[in-house]
């Protein structure tokens, strides 16, 4: 998959990975980028066609569909971040969580998928966590939503390989973005990560590690759990 010539649509695009990831992709030599948002009039980025897209109503994931038929890359970006328990947080948002982090993102790619088909097969990137793979109070329902987006993304990945589109999965931890606004912790600048999955998807890569905590986590998998998680082991 190249960048250049290509025609991208990017949900989310009107803050943070998402807008870096249109910039890059117009600079990068993209023939056409959608930004898409839920609310158009908050992209600001020359250059770009600007899209509504709300993936958690499917009419307006359809309406996308049919406007931007010309999609060869697919970026599935937009998410969200409530910052909920699983066991006493919110009910509504562990929901949202699911509905837009998992949920929309499948609504998207069922709607782009005959797209891509019919433009030769393309490629389809989505925007994943190191919470992914990690568990952290005080966010549990948005690392189950994001573990939920992987085996989504490797689920499709199998069910699309026939029509050849090319699925990649980008995990990273902490970036500077609003998302991670009131969090101090060391953050990802969001350029480099865009950079590196652009950069992986042109190399066609299954899967970008985007940072150093990702390939660490990703290797602790097989370990027994009581090495990522020793605060819940048992006192003896």
């Amino acid at each position: 998959m190249k960048i250049t010539g290509s025609v991208a649509l990017v949900t989310g695009a009107n803050r943070g990975i998402g807008r870096h990831f249109a910039q890059q992709l117009l600079h990068r030599g993209a023939t056409k980028v959608y930004a898409t948002a839920r609310t158009p009039r908050l992209v600001d980025l020359p250059g770009a066609e600007v899209l509504r897209l709300d993936i958690t109503d499917p009419a307006s994931v359809a309406a996308a569909a049919g406007a931007a038929s010309d999609v060869t890359l697919l970026i599935n970006n937009a998410g969200v971040f409530t910052q909920q328990n699983l066991v006493t947080g919110d009910p509504e948002k562990i929901r949202l969580e699911m509905d837009t982090n998992y949920f929309g993102t499948l609504n998207v790619v069922r709607a782009f998928t005959p797209v891509l088909a019919a433009n030769g097969g393309g490629a389809i990137l989505n925007v994943l966590s190191a919470m992914s793979w990690l568990a952290y109070d005080g966010a549990n329902a948005y690392s189950a939503a994001k573990a939920a987006a992987w085996s989504l993304t490797n689920g499709i990945r199998l069910e699309l390989a026939g029509q050849g589109t090319a699925v990649t999965g980008l995990h990273l931890a902490s970036t500077d973005t609003d998302m991670m606004a009131g969090w101090d912790v060391e953050k990802n600048d969001p350029a480099d990560v865009v950079r590196a999955a652009l950069d992986g998807i042109e190399a066609g890569k299954m899967e970008i590690l985007a940072d150093n905590n990702c390939v660490q986590l990703k290797a602790a998998l097989s370990a027994d759990p009581s090495v990522l998680y020793p605060q819940a082991v048992p006192a003896a």
